[in-house]
């Protein structure tokens, strides 16, 4: 707490007069082009890796960095907030990519391969049945790197349940959106982004990035 409140106190004495002309064109609105829903672990410092200012993305965060799937009706299985963010951005703000990012040494993830049923907690033991299904795309559960790799395949298994929504479905097919799986290597400060091609997760180095930006950026 005391490294927050000193923080903010940094920032009213030194840095407000340099951004008060950005929070000020801010006020009036957000145009952010991309969701990004990440976990919530405190490591996965997105403003950081991905060099963003204010406005820039429109943002969720929870455990595991889950989508709770749409049932038949079209209403989230779940959880509301995600599925509001999702309409909100998707339907208001119009962003152009969704991206969601799973992270190395993950908590949520740590917890699913060693069984939901032994997670104490039961509303986390609960929101992680939105990510049991990931636990069929790896080999062994109880190999070294296992929750990694069930990090990893979770993010895509998202990418699913973001198209479970018909909103989403329907701006993909119409609207261009895009929906990316992203994966922070903590260790190694390092992002990669799955490559379709190559069925694989990938450094994002310049040669990716010429693949995620939208022509009309380059």
């Amino acid at each position: 707490m005391r490294k927050l409140v000193r923080g903010i106190v940094d920032f009213r004495n030194r840095l407000r007069p340099v951004a008060r002309e950005t929070f000020a064109r801010l006020a009036l609105g957000q145009n952010p082009d991309v969701l990004f829903i990440a976990c919530s672990d405190s490591r996965v410092a997105i403003n950081v890796f991905a060099s963003t200012e204010p406005g820039d993305l429109f943002v969720v965060r929870n455990p595991g960095n889950i989508v709770s799937p749409a049932a038949a009706d079209g209403f989230s299985v779940a959880d509301e907030s995600e599925a509001a963010a999702i309409e909100f951005a998707v339907g208001m703000l119009k962003v152009r990519d969704i991206i969601v990012c799973g992270h190395s040494s993950c908590g949520a993830m740590t917890a699913l391969v060693r069984g939901r049923e032994n997670v104490p907690m039961p509303h986390l033991k609960s929101w992680l049945r939105h990510a049991e299904r990931a636990l069929e795309r790896i080999p062994d559960r109880t190999a070294p790197g296992a929750a990694d790799q069930l990090s990893q395949a979770n993010a895509l298994l998202q990418l699913e349940h973001l198209r479970s929504y018909d909103l989403v479905a329907r701006a993909e097919k119409e609207a261009g959106l895009r929906l990316h799986a992203f994966w922070f290597d903590i260790a190694n400060a390092e992002v990669l982004a799955y490559d379709e091609d190559a069925q694989k997760y990938v450094p994002l180095d310049e040669e990716q990035a010429k693949r995620l930006v939208h022509p009309d950026e380059q």
